[in-house]
């Protein structure tokens, strides 16, 4: 009987463990760029992400890509020129929530978060911060966050060509819906 009862105890801590892991292959990066001359915006919803509850590390990956233009001639100057996305295809972000153990997984709410991490962009890796917000409703979780980013800060270079055109600071937004990893 104790043998079984340290069987159950052993799989109920296990489970919960994994329980704590929210993961997302679908979430939606896009960015915005905004000058006089002209607004840029893009639509990414092949991120991944995955955040760990029990130390706060969030993951995400995003294919370069996969980002979605207005206009064809801007997808293909942003990956062909810009990023270079057949030489860099990703973009990752591994970081930690500072304040992750305000979360409560277990009631719904809004809390606000701190985020610090490495940004990877073009083969260059960064240091950034930020505040975001996760919600957690019905034991689903989802997270927003902006990045502000400058594209000369990851070696992207911009031709003076268009350089009126694209604004020397980008904002990256960051839309996850989060679902509990579960093994099989």
């Amino acid at each position: 009987m104790k043998k079984i009862t340290l069987l159950i105890a052993i799989f109920l801590v296990a489970n919960s463990l994994i329980a704590q892991k929210y993961f997302t292959k679908t979430g939606h990066i896009s960015f915005f760029s905004t000058t006089p001359v002209e607004d840029i915006k893009a639509d990414n919803y092949q991120s991944s992400s995955v955040i760990n509850f029990e130390n706060g590390d969030i993951v995400f990956s995003v294919l370069m890509k996969g980002f979605e233009f207005e206009k064809a001639l801007m997808q293909e100057h942003f990956n062909e020129k810009y990023v270079e996305s057949d030489e860099f295809p990703k973009t990752k972000f591994t970081g930690n929530i500072k304040n992750f153990e305000t979360v409560n997984l277990s009631k719904n709410g809004a809390y606000e978060v701190e985020v610090e991490g490495k940004m990877t962009l073009h083969g260059v890796s960064k240091e950034v911060s930020t505040n975001g917000t996760l919600v957690v409703k019905y034991g689903l979780v989802s997270g927003k966050a902006d990045f502000v980013l400058a594209p000369e800060d990851y070696e992207i270079n911009i031709p003076a060509m268009v350089r009126d055109k694209i604004a020397k600071t980008v904002t990256i937004t960051v839309d996850m819906e989060y679902k509990e990893f579960k093994r099989k």
